[in-house]
């Protein structure tokens, strides 16, 4: 049996904290990269416990570039509160471990290609077979099913494919990449819907389900409001929900300045705060649509207005009267008054940094705020924990 492991700081934040809505839910999270993850991590900050499997090598994004030399930034703050375990799923008494796991979780979640898991024996009716009331969450690239359910999906791949960065480019010009994964987090968000959505209806039926995210799935959802073609309508239609004219971001005399005054109210507001109330009162720019067809005349005048300040001083002199934002560094908002407010950001002991600061609880509870979240796990961190607790039940496979 395994050396005696020290405690694992799931024990000591569930002892420490309150508990979550999942509390007593046990995820097994085999995915790598961002969105199965990060959908688990989401689990967790809600209260189950995530055990995170990796193999020998380690999940991908532990070797994406950081400016941290002994850790991956990208790594830690994707998958925060969750135990490390490492098996090579390759050899059999390994992947025995796995199953004695599966019996006692509630939820598997993978990003395996469609083909993988059979081979491995950890497919959705084998370990239905072995746990009736599993749920079992797989994300893929492109979906289950069709002619490229066996192309490796990622982030930026499906961008481009599904003209998020086609629409994102400027009219005429090449398209643009949205940086930050925009698609991989709301694949995650996905997956701790729709595994949270499948142990809901689990505590009706008593058996769990499997549940499919994709990132094609991801990226068009995202672009729903675009995803409307009317019956009669040409392929070429206007879908681009960018209002245009005064709305975006512009130029101050210190900085950048977004701007929404898509509404009368909003509209009036800028105008006389930056000294422009003929504008307001001119029927050629009382809609959005007639301010987006004479932006030309009417950003020249606005960006000679707002050379008078900087951004940060537009913001405040703004207030509550236009809806707007200074352009800022992400550094900046650790210590924003707002998200200090709202207590977004903690700060997680780490074995090896010593500590970091991360964002965390990125939904609020009232009565079941879940677990104190605790730092990403170092590699193999809880191996001989898990290990031990899986000899001591005595389950075989």
């Amino acid at each position: 049996m395994p050396a005696s492991p020290s405690p694992s700081p799931f024990d000591i934040a569930r002892r420490d904290g309150a508990s979550g809505p999942l509390s007593g839910v046990r995820v097994l999270d085999l995915s790598a990269y961002i969105a199965g993850p990060y959908g688990c991590t989401l689990l967790a900050d809600q209260g189950a416990e995530v055990i995170k499997v990796e193999p020998p090598a380690g999940d991908n994004l532990r070797k994406y570039p950081s400016t941290l030399e002994a850790e991956s930034r990208a790594f830690l703050g994707v998958n925060r509160s969750k135990r490390g375990v490492v098996l090579d799923l390759k050899q059999p008494d390994q992947r025995a471990v796995l199953m004695r796991l599966v019996r006692e979780a509630d939820v598997l979640v993978h990003n395996f290609r469609p083909g993988v898991p059979a081979r491995l024996g950890i497919d959705f009716d084998s370990l239905q077979r072995l746990n009736p009331r599993l749920v079992y969450c797989a994300v893929t690239g492109y979906g289950e099913t069709g002619p490229l359910r066996d192309k490796a999906g990622y982030d930026q791949v499906l961008q481009t494919m599904t003209g998020m960065c086609a629409m994102q480019g400027k009219p005429g010009g090449a398209p643009e990449i949205l940086y930050g994964s925009v698609v991989d987090y709301y694949a995650a968000a996905l997956v701790a819907a729709g595994v949270s959505s499948a142990l809901y209806e689990r505590e009706r039926s008593g058996e769990g389900q499997y549940v499919g995210v994709s990132l094609l799935r991801s990226a068009l959802t995202m672009q729903s409001a675009r995803m409307i073609w009317a019956e009669g309508e040409p392929e070429a239609v206007g879908r681009d929900m960018r209002s245009g004219g005064v709305t975006g971001i512009h130029p101050t005399a210190d900085g950048w300045l977004y701007i929404s005054a898509n509404t009368p109210h909003f509209w009036q507001a800028l105008c006389e705060k930056t000294g422009l109330p003929e504008l307001a009162a001119d029927p050629r720019y009382d809609t959005v649509r007639k301010r987006a067809a004479h932006s030309d005349e009417l950003l020249a005048r606005l960006h000679a207005a707002l050379a008078a300040r900087s951004a940060l001083e537009w913001e405040a002199l703004f207030g509550e009267d236009v809806p707007c934002a200074a352009a800022r560094k992400v550094e900046d908002m650790f210590e924003h008054p707002q998200v200090q407010a709202g207590e977004m950001i903690a700060s997680l002991p780490h074995p090896v940094l010593g500590s970091y600061r991360g964002i965390t609880r990125p939904i609020v509870f009232g009565r079941t705020p879940g677990p104190h979240p605790f730092a990403a796990p170092v590699f193999d961190q809880d191996t001989a924990s898990v290990l031990a607790r899986v000899a001591e039940d005595g389950a075989t496979p």
